[in-house]
Order: C-alpha cells, then sequence, then structure tokens
C-alpha cells in the first residue's frame, strides 16, 4: 500500500508489514511501526531504501527486542520511552545518518540552555497558568476549516499535511483526537493526541497558538485536558516529540512532569527547516 501525500512524504507498507514514512520533504526515511516478521532483515532493508532513494536519515522507532539487530546494523540510539508498548516493553528511538552532516547540530548549545529552562520549571503544573476568558473543548468535523487555518498560520512546513482540511477530518475520523482553545468564540489554539490504542500510548502533538495569544498557557491547559482523556480511557503511556528549539513547548511539557527520553538530531521538516526534536515522556496520573 502507498499513499501519495502530494509535497509531504509518503507512507509505505513493506512486504515484512512494517510501515515507514519517507521522501524529500524530511529527507528520511521514518520507521512509524515495526512488525516482528523478517525483524533481522529490516534494517538492511531501510538503509536500501534510504540509499537509493539518497535520503540523509533513518528515524526508527522499535520495540526493545529488536534493538541489538539495529545496532548491529550501524544504528544509534538516540531517545528512549520506558513502556511504550502496552506499558510492558520500552520504545528505542534510532537513528542511521548516511550523511555525515545530518548528525551535527549548529544550535546543540542553544538546545542545552532551553533544557536547563524546562527541567527548572520541572512539576509546576497549572496552578500559574494565566489563560482567564478561554474555553476549551474537543474539536468536532465541522471545525477542520478553522483549524487548517491556524496550521497553516504558525506552521511554514510539517512533517504531515496538518495545513489541510481534508487531512485533519480524515485523521478526526481514524485515531487523532483534536482540542482547542477558544476567546469569545473564536479557535485561537490546537493539540491533538494521536492514539495507539494496540500498543496503549499517545502522542500529543500538532501544538499550535495564533501569535497573538501566545503567553497565556494555552498549550499547558490543553495537555492538561489530553491527559485527563487519557486517564479516563486507561493509557498507560503519554509522550511527545517537541522541537528542541521550542522553549515554551519544552517547558510545556516540563510543567506536567514528563520525563526527557532524548533529543533526535536534525529530523523533521518542521517551521520551514529541517530541526531537532526533544522525547518527553510520563504515565498518565490515575
Amino acid at each position: 500500500m502507498v499513499m501519495d501525500m502530494t509535497k509531504h512524504d509518503r507512507l509505505e507498507t513493506l512486504p515484512c508489514g512494517s510501515l515507514v514514512q519517507h521522501g524529500q520533504y524530511n529527507d528520511r526515511v521514518y520507521l512509524m511501526k515495526a512488525t516482528d516478521a523478517a525483524a533481522a532483515k529490516l534494517p538492511k532493508r531501510l538503509i536500501g531504501l534510504a540509499q537509493n532513494q539518497g535520503y540523509g536519515k533513518i528515524f526508527a522507532k522499535i520495540p526493545l527486542r529488536m534493538g541489538k539487530e539495529f545496532e548491529t546494523s550501524g544504528f544509534l540510539q538516540e531517545a528512549r520511552v520506558p513502556g511504550f508498548f502496552n506499558g510492558s516493553e520500552d520504545a528505542l528511538f534510532m537513528a542511521y545518518y548516511l550523511d555525515d552532516l545530518r548528525a551535527k547540530e549548529s544550535e546543540s548549545v542553544n538546545y542545552e540552555n532551553i533544557m536547563k529552562l524546562a527541567k527548572a520549571k520541572r512539576n509546576s503544573g497549572i496552578a500559574t497558568a494565566k489563560g482567564a476568558g478561554f474555553s476549551f473543548r474537543r474539536c468536532q468535523e465541522s471545525d477542520v476549516s478553522a483549524m487548517a487555518k491556524i496550521y497553516q498560520k504558525v506552521f511554514a512546513s510539517y512533517p504531515f499535511p496538518i495545513h489541510e482540511s481534508d487531512y485533519l477530518l480524515e485523521t478526526m475520523r481514524d485515531a487523532v483526537d483534536y482540542f482547542c482553545a477558544e476567546k469569545e468564540g473564536v479557535m485561537v489554539a490546537l493539540a491533538s493526541a494521536e492514539k495507539y490504542q494496540q500498543d496503549s500510548n499517545w502522542e500529543m502533538t500538532d501544538f499550535a497558538t495564533l501569535p497573538k495569544w501566545r503567553g497565556h498557557s494555552l498549550g499547558v491547559r490543553l495537555l492538561d485536558l489530553m491527559e485527563n482523556e487519557a486517564v479516563r480511557q486507561n493509557v498507560k503511556t503519554v509522550y511527545t516529540i517537541a522541537r528542541a528549539a521550542s522553549a515554551g513547548m519544552n517547558i510545556t511539557f516540563a510543567r506536567l512532569g514528563y520525563h526527557f527520553g532524548g533529543r533526535l538530531k536534525n529530523n523533521t521538516n518542521i517551521s520551514g527547516q529541517i530541526e531537532s526534536m526533544n522525547v518527553w515522556y510520563k504515565s498518565p496520573e490515575k
């Protein structure tokens, strides 16, 4: 199965059943879901795909039990999330660089300074959040046009086509819940929870606040709302892959007690360029 995503990378199911996203947009192969079928051959298959297409990086999200096969093939661990799969098996976020420059970060000092700011705010919660006069709710299918307009204004680029209302509607009908903040009935901020029910984990992602309304802690409040829903549905692990250069997003997750899992170097095309991403995770509080 192959699905073209126009300007974006495409999703493809490999013969072994593993799901990958790849293309020049992110200049990478992203192993989104690995199957046990032909697991020993999977690393070489991914390397061959990346070499044939001239990509600079392979990013693989795999269960711990596959780690040795990937390490033997030259993959490096960049992040780890305990209990990612049903609360019982860790996930490894592995990288393979075909372009040496892709493995070098020019903003590493800035990233470390942002991490210091985030860790200083850890577990501060939402008690001091502003956000007065805003309302928060789950988005409906009728909201997709307004949602797309916000994403168009906030992100110059994004690894998935969230700028398109048709894509938002498709994902909403599949396994993504979107939540919004409103001011006097007008949508001003968004976030989403990508639900992987089979593995009992949710990815908290797609945070976007219109420039006029930044500084009101809307991201923290949306995250708290999504976590409450995750608790209600007995989800075992919640996590995010956040821009390493965004102090606000890293502080948001630290404030609600997330743990830092590692940094994915030069990983994702977001806000107009390839950026490094930080992995944060936690077990929702019951």
